[in-house]
């Protein structure tokens, strides 16, 4: 007899998702033993860093990955990391367990309240009335989760999957098209308002890493000869950060935010809100007089941005048809600070570094003091900086030393650089495990502060035991410093200790992965000389623990 479940399996081998990343429970049980030779089985051991590892692997395969969690547990465990990949803008279809619906009444052990529980972050959320339904459900998940651009939840109880399939419906399409196109008046306004700009600014977001939106993006900087600016906090870089247009990463303040664009006319924001902030200033976002049109494919973006303008299409070629009805500039427009973010003063005022920190290739650390590492962040950035390669996929979550990061780094290829854009920690350690799992040609690091990498520790099982060759750069400072500092900026002392006795690489090694630890200089050039030429092949993943001192200031 064939079964909803035998049902359910073709529609995923049909949308292509095979692989399951899970922690399994005894509500899916019936679903996931004996799976057929053609599934993959990814464990996680705890539902963060199964999301986790499924939005990295969606975000580098470019399509939507499939998610098992179980019942209340399971999918409450994983809210943080499902309102992170819904941040972020990623595809995912999650499979929820409950208990079997023929004593559901009965409220029996493992019952769920489940399609509320993850508040408003799914696109979708569906428990088919009966189960013949849930193949259908599955379907229109897949479209779901890849037009809504976020997780699309399915709740199936337990005993759906042994029902016979007769009479099962498939409400989804097969395939589904959505327009993408303005017509050549819709663009009337744009061209207008762009081409009769002084001094135009463009902003960059996430959504325009794709390697045909940054050609596009180039050409379009290029005619405007302007200054391209990377929104606060994106999850991914918009724009080759080592072009000499890019010009640095906006300030999430707003009195910062004002200073930054003060002269400019006219701001263009291709893929990204307008304008992610951090710590509530009061004050209007823009100095007065500066009008702002967006360009995006995100319909969210577009109704919750404060744009004069705002389009709705493909990128590529919505900035493409720009840049060609441009007219030429008469003169060329300096940027207001010059771009190249490795090697700028400016931007390194503007994201509150002191000029010349870790810049330098030779530069030697700092002393520090007689008991604490001589080692700063900065001087960590600039050590990978020298070693990685081009097409390095940079997974960044390490909060007080972010702006080092983004100075000392820059994203040179498209997929250069992940972060979280909803701000929850324990993203990047299962999303390196997953973008490595899904671009296996691609090296992958990640930097990852030692508070944040205890948010995710237990993905580091799941990169050992599959195989992921990441190297896991953890900051180690024995401290929230970004935390330590914003106590400071209220002017009181925080209340929290420091956690100096935890040793990362310690639980790294209880986990199966291996780990090392850096004191100098000296230790960490050896160690990255000898491992970051392995990450194109390397087969086991790496913790490389490296003791800093906590930087000293932050700013939004």
């Amino acid at each position: 007899m064939r079964t909803v479940r035998d049902a359910a399996l073709d529609v995923l081998r049909h949308r292509g998702l095979t692989t399951i990343f899970a922690n399994p429970g005894s509500t899916e049980v019936a679903f996931l033993a004996d799976l057929p030779d053609d599934f993959d089985f990814v464990l996680g051991l705890h539902e963060g860093a199964v999301v986790g590892m499924a939005t990295g692997w969606a975000t580098a395969a470019d399509r939507p990955a499939f998610v098992n969690l179980h019942t209340t547990a399971g999918l409450g465990n994983a809210v943080s990391a499902l309102a992170t990949a819904r941040a972020n803008r990623v595809p995912l279809v999650v499979l929820v367990g409950q208990q079997d619906r023929r004593h559901l009444a009965n409220r029996p052990f493992l019952t769920g309240d489940l399609e509320g529980l993850a508040g408003v972050y799914p696109v979708y959320t569906n428990q088919p009335p009966r189960p013949q339904d849930v193949p259908g459900a599955l379907a229109r998940a897949w479209h779901e989760a890849r037009l809504g651009r976020g997780p699309a939840l399915v709740i199936v109880p337990s005993g759906d999957w042994a029902e016979p399939a007769e009479d099962v419906e498939l409400p989804a399409p097969d395939a589904m098209r959505t327009a993408s196109s303005l017509e050549e008046r819709e663009l009337d306004e744009l061209v207008a308002l762009v081409g009769g700009a002084a001094r135009p600014a463009l902003v960059v977001g996430a959504d325009a890493d794709r390697p045909d939106t940054w050609t596009a993006l180039v050409e379009l900087a290029e005619r405007l000869d302007c200054p391209v600016w990377q929104e606060a906090f994106a999850a991914r870089a918009g724009f080759p950060q080592d072009h000499p247009r890019f010009a640095g990463h906006l300030p999430s303040g707003r009195s910062r935010l004002r200073d930054t664009l003060d002269g400019h006319d006219v701001v263009l924001v291709v893929g990204g809100p307008v304008f992610r902030q951090y710590l509530y200033e009061p004050g209007p976002l823009l100095p007065p007089g500066v009008r702002v049109a967006l360009l995006t494919d995100d319909l969210e973006d577009a109704k919750h941005s404060p744009a004069e303008l705002a389009l709705v299409a493909e990128l590529p070629s919505l900035c493409q048809r720009l840049t060609e009805r441009l007219p030429p500039r008469s003169s060329p427009i300096q940027p207001l600070q010059q771009g190249g973010s490795a090697t700028s003063a400016g931007l390194a005022a503007q994201s509150g570094i002191p000029a010349g920190v870790g810049m330098a290739a030779g530069a030697a650390a700092d002393p520090g003091s007689a008991t604490g590492p001589a080692l700063r962040a900065a001087d960590v950035m600039t050590a990978l900086a020298r070693r990685l390669r081009p097409d390095t996929v940079v997974v960044e979550e390490t909060p007080s030393s972010r702006p080092q990061l983004h100075r000392l780094l820059p994203a040179r290829e498209s997929l250069g650089y992940l972060s979280a854009a909803m701000g929850g920690l324990g993203f990047a350690l299962p999303a390196a495990i997953g973008v490595r799992m899904a671009r296996p040609d691609r090296p992958v690091v990640a930097v990852v502060g030692d508070g944040s990498s205890l948010y995710g520790i237990q993905a580091l099982w799941s990169g050992a035991h599959y195989s992921c060759g990441v190297l896991f750069v953890v900051l180690a400072n024995g401290r929230y410093a970004i935390m330590d500092r914003l106590a400071e900026q209220h002017g009181g002392k925080p209340p929290w200790p420091a956690f100096s006795e935890v040793s990362v690489s310690a639980l790294a090694r209880g986990l199966g992965c291996p780990a090392e630890s850096v004191h100098t200089q000296e230790e960490l050039g050896d160690a990255l000389d000898r491992v970051v030429p392995t990450l194109p092949a390397r087969t086991n993943p790496l913790v490389l623990e490296v003791a800093v001192r906590p930087d000293p200031t932050f700013q939004q």
